[in-house]
């Protein structure tokens, strides 16, 4: 076995090439990234415009909308019961 010195795939790749590689990947995660928190802001304000809030220009915070939503969905569910 010594015609092998190297193992892994493919040719070597020049310094520039990977940097190239690496920098296009950081750019698709992140943007990535971007769009899965453009999504969840969307739903979130889609949540917000459901729930009574008082007063009704408060913005509710992301884990304020999260817990104000379990309790909101709670009490209906408990009116229900009790109805």
């Amino acid at each position: 076995k010594k015609g092998k010195a190297r193992r892994g795939r493919g040719k070597a790749r020049s310094e520039g090439l990977l940097s190239k590689q690496k920098r296009s990947r950081r750019m698709k995660a992140n943007d990535r990234e971007r769009n899965r928190m453009h999504h969840l802001n969307s739903a979130l304000d889609a949540l917000r415009s459901v729930l009574p809030t008082f007063p009704d220009d408060a913005k509710l915070t992301k884990i304020e909308t999260l817990r104000f939503a379990h309790n909101y969905i709670w009490a209906l569910t408990q009116s229900l019961r009790l109805a």
